[in-house]
């Protein structure tokens, strides 16, 4: 590949705060430096495309996701790139930072940091969570949202599939679809899958895109991480869509610590209107578990084990 459009903030983009600028400053000699870049081993499938390791002039990794043109008009095209402008204003930890794209005749392909350890979806297939993991992935989790509801943006699709780890213990929001502005938020756009759906949603409800979706899906992610199993995986589709449209709660096991359980409960209000903010969620007891256990113990391990 031989040329790179990188993604700015607009103008227009002045009021972000402190903390968006400089962590924008931080990534600045990265986000210039795609020239030549090469394609490299396949990592996975994301919402838009397939998505590979990236190698660039200057020796750095990064991930590109491959997003085919040919089926799209012109018009269609330019929106795309305006929405992955808007998607790469986003600067956090624990959000996955969008880098740039290139074009070719028949692709367009998203530049993105990259993650080395894969999902949370794969973690849990290889250890089991315990308690503290789970709190302290919870709470990065937890942040990255809190930064996208501040600026009223909702996520919709939080899941284990979708949340990234790498070999520090940090986690980062993924998989980011389309965007659209409408008159209260810019709402990110996903496949509906099972695991994401969330009452409002499957009855049609015209609040069904709100922020509080974004809570729903946090507590299936919570109990998908404690259980090792996606929610309401014991039910066919069908049957998943009715239990979920009528408020039917997936299972959530006694042997759960009471925290966890208070905190899954809180997330899966059937009634959007009753669900806690992501700000009164920081400030759960189960959230705090693990920061707690690290000032008693000095650390926060013990409680990964591979699973068996």
């Amino acid at each position: 590949m031989s040329s790179t459009t990188t993604l700015h903030p607009s103008a227009s983009d002045t009021s972000n705060e402190d903390d968006d600028i400089s962590n924008a400053a931080a990534d600045q000699s990265f986000r210039t430096s795609f020239s030549n870049w090469q394609k490299g081993e396949f990592l996975g499938s994301g919402s838009l495309g397939p998505v590979y390791e990236g190698f660039n002039e200057m020796g750095y990794f990064f991930a590109v996701k491959e997003v085919s043109l040919l089926d799209q008009g012109s018009q269609r095209i330019i929106q795309l790139e305006q929405e992955i402008s808007l998607l790469s204003q986003f600067h956090h930890e624990n959000i996955v930072q969008y880098l740039g794209t290139d074009k070719d005749d028949s692709k367009l392909y998203i530049f993105l940091e990259l993650v080395t350890k894969g999902s949370l979806a794969r973690l849990y297939q290889i250890y089991e969570l315990g308690d503290s993991q789970v709190s302290d992935y919870t709470r990065q989790i937890l942040s990255g949202l809190n930064y996208l509801h501040e600026r009223k943006v909702a996520h919709r699709g939080i899941k284990c599939a979708n949340i990234l780890i790498d070999a520090s213990g940090s986690l980062k929001l993924a998989d980011f679809g389309l965007v659209r502005k409408t008159r209260y938020q810019i709402v990110l756009y996903f496949a509906l899958v099972t695991l994401i759906l969330h009452p409002q949603v499957v009855n049609r409800s015209n609040r069904g895109y709100g922020l509080a979706a974004d809570i729903w899906s946090l507590g299936c992610t919570v109990l998908e991480m404690l259980t090792s199993k996606v929610p309401y995986s014991n039910c066919e589709t069908m049957r998943t869509l009715f239990k979920i449209g009528i408020g039917d709660l997936p299972h959530i096991p006694n042997t759960l610590s009471a925290e966890a359980r208070d905190f899954i409960l809180k997330c899966l209000q059937v009634n959007p209107d009753n669900r806690p903010t992501t700000a009164e969620l920081l400030k759960h007891p189960f959230v705090n578990r693990s920061m707690n256990l690290g000032v008693a113990s000095g650390n926060n391990s013990g409680d990964v084990s591979p699973s068996t």
